[in-house]
């Protein structure tokens, strides 16, 4: 019987059963899949580790057949003796990254090969970015059968709970959550709702995720800080990294959701969104909404077009915006766990 482990980077983990939860974008995609496939019948269960030194205490303590550990942050070395000591296991690595934005962990790319050659699944929740790995793996002469597709799932929400917010008078929220990093493209973003707050004379709230690291200065965040303390009726709102009950609380009281990054795999903070009826504004790289929220990544004009398309939409075509989204992510989540389910399923022999 196939029984799947996931296994988390949690710096909260603690105890011997080593299940503390994980609220990190990768941590809740993880735990949204595993509850997927536990409801399909598979025997799937998540541990988050501290240290690469207790994954084989894990792996003894819940005895799987697979080991799907969770993006790049094992040293390939370390699995040395875990295969030696564990021959019948079958080990996977799992990534949320496109190549372009793994490229910021150092690594990443050295290391996908060296899983390859210790004959390590590595497993892209992007199509994209597993042609890329089979492009390496063909180019280190390795089997490119030990690169696999595993994407995202998403609860869906009820269709009754998509209702449009009421908009607050003279007032904007708009959200662009998520890390600050080049590839998110928040200072774009943060012009286009600077413009549309001139044409429609709003005073703008935009919402991102701050931070502050003592002798550090952060370039896109002290850039956007300095953007905003030029304008009188545009205000930077930053919040800092929450729990996700405390992030689903705050999108309640956005207006728009802008997401218009370079690069995704998914994107949980646009399905946050979704589930909790607020207007999405992305980029093509989302790979599970439609075009009609797609707009151009380099262009503040297209993107200030978007929010005033949201703005002016009357009661039912915000609905049917709503109700667009839902059904977007309920297709794409449904896709998904055709590909785990055909590969896993516990009525199938595979390996």
């Amino acid at each position: 019987m196939v029984k799947l482990l996931f296994v988390l980077r949690n710096k909260t983990a603690s105890g011997p059963d080593y299940t503390a939860s994980a609220e990190s974008g990768v941590g809740l995609s993880t735990q949204f899949l595993v509850k997927e496939l536990e409801y399909y019948g598979i025997n799937t269960k998540s541990a988050g580790i501290t240290d690469p030194s207790e994954l084989d205490h894990v792996i003894t303590l819940h005895n799987p057949t697979h080991v799907i550990v969770e993006t790049f942050w094992i040293n390939p070395t370390v699995f040395d003796d875990l295969i030696e000591a564990h021959p019948f296991i079958k080990f996977i690595v799992r990534d949320h990254s496109d190549s372009c934005f793994r490229v910021y962990e150092e690594n990443a790319f050295g290391w996908i090969v060296e899983y390859l050659k210790r004959g390590i699944e590595v497993m892209s929740n992007s199509l994209r970015s597993a042609d890329d790995i089979v492009g390496i793996a063909d180019a280190a002469e390795i089997d490119e059968s030990l690169v696999t597709y595993g994407p995202n799932v998403y609860p869906i929400p009820s269709v009754g709970s998509m209702r449009p917010h009421t908009h607050k008078d003279g007032i904007v929220d708009i959200g662009c959550f998520g890390a600050v990093r080049p590839m998110k493209n928040h200072i774009t973003q943060a012009i286009a709702a600077v413009k549309f707050a001139q044409e429609t004379g709003l005073t703008l709230n935009f919402h991102i995720n701050g931070y502050n690291i003592p002798g550090y200065i952060d370039p896109i965040l002290n850039n956007l800080r300095s953007l905003f303390s030029e304008f009188a009726n545009c205000n930077l709102v930053e919040h800092g990294w929450m729990s996700h009950t405390d992030f689903l609380t705050v999108l309640d009281g956005i207006d728009i959701c802008t997401q218009v990054s370079f690069t995704e795999t998914f994107n949980i903070v646009a399905a946050d969104a979704m589930s909790r009826s607020v207007p999405l504004i992305t980029s093509s790289e989302v790979p599970w909404i439609g075009s009609y929220a797609h707009r151009n990544t380099t262009s503040s004009k297209d993107i200030c077009e978007g929010f005033l398309e949201i703005w002016t939409e009357g009661h039912t075509a915000r609905k049917n915006r709503l109700l667009w989204q839902r059904y977007d992510m309920e297709v794409y989540s449904a896709n998904a766990l055709t590909v785990w389910t055909q590969r896993f399923d516990r009525r199938c022999n595979i390996f």
